[in-house]
């Protein structure tokens, strides 16, 4: 699957008010990898950026006054986005400034989600963290992510963290198999199979010889290192419940 993570910079918080998009940035994840295939643009908004935004982003009017206007991106811009799964970070923000970008230029272009499947990022993170901090820089610390490049937010450099988070947030070990419905169904991981049978029952190797079913024990370290990971798994891990019942 082909996915396209997005972050947008804008001039101020509302594209009702006449705000525009001054910075685009685009990474891109396929099968679960990220691509050294990105989209990134300035755009010229043709006003000021407001103060506030400035302090956020620090792009300034005046970096902004040479850059391309969004008409000059747009057809890239929707080639590079199309087909695509767009992931975006409390997507009605981007999708919102985006669509009024489009309608200013040409309003039989459509709208985003003509051209892709947009999934916000935000709204899985409240499903799977409810009652916490679920912003980008929270979700950073959470799962761990590195941010301590950035000194202002970037729409580039924000959604390649995004891309980051998200990889982390929807991760897991898609290879490896719980189905107990058939006993002589295999475990698959790394790259061998193990029969569920004659891993399952160390009593049944007893006549095994030298391939007897060894159990291996984890360390205080190994253990820790685990309950790490189980911590930023969120509380409702399927895992430490079952170590606690």
């Amino acid at each position: 699957m082909r996915q396209v993570i997005l972050d947008t910079e804008t001039t101020g918080l509302d594209w009702k008010l006449g705000h525009r998009v001054i910075e685009i940035g685009c990474i891109e994840v396929s099968d679960r990898r990220i691509t050294q295939h990105i989209f990134h643009s300035y755009v010229n908004p043709d006003r000021q950026v407001d103060s506030e935004a400035q302090e956020v982003h620090g792009l300034t009017t005046e970096f902004l006054l040479d850059k391309p206007r969004f008409s000059e991106i747009l057809e890239e811009f929707l080639l590079f986005i199309e087909g695509c799964e767009l992931v975006i970070h409390n997507a009605s923000f981007d999708v919102g400034f985006l669509d009024n970008e489009i309608s200013l230029i040409n309003s039989t272009r459509g709208k985003i989600e003509d051209y892709c499947q947009v999934v916000d990022s935000l709204a899985l993170a409240r499903q799977l963290h409810p009652g916490q901090r679920n912003s980008l820089d929270a979700l950073a610390k959470r799962y761990q992510v590195d941010t301590s490049q950035r000194t202002h937010h970037g729409g580039l450099l924000d959604a390649r963290i995004l891309a980051d988070v998200y990889l982390a947030m929807t991760g897991g070990q898609a290879d490896l198999s719980f189905d107990v419905s058939d006993p002589q169904k295999k475990f698959r991981g790394s790259n061998r199979d193990v029969d569920r049978n004659s891993a399952g029952n160390p009593s049944d190797r007893s006549g095994a010889g030298d391939d007897r079913f060894i159990v291996i024990s984890a360390s205080e370290d190994e253990i820790l290192e685990h309950n790490k990971w189980l911590d930023r798994l969120g509380d409702n891990c399927v895992w430490r419940s079952d170590l606690e019942s």
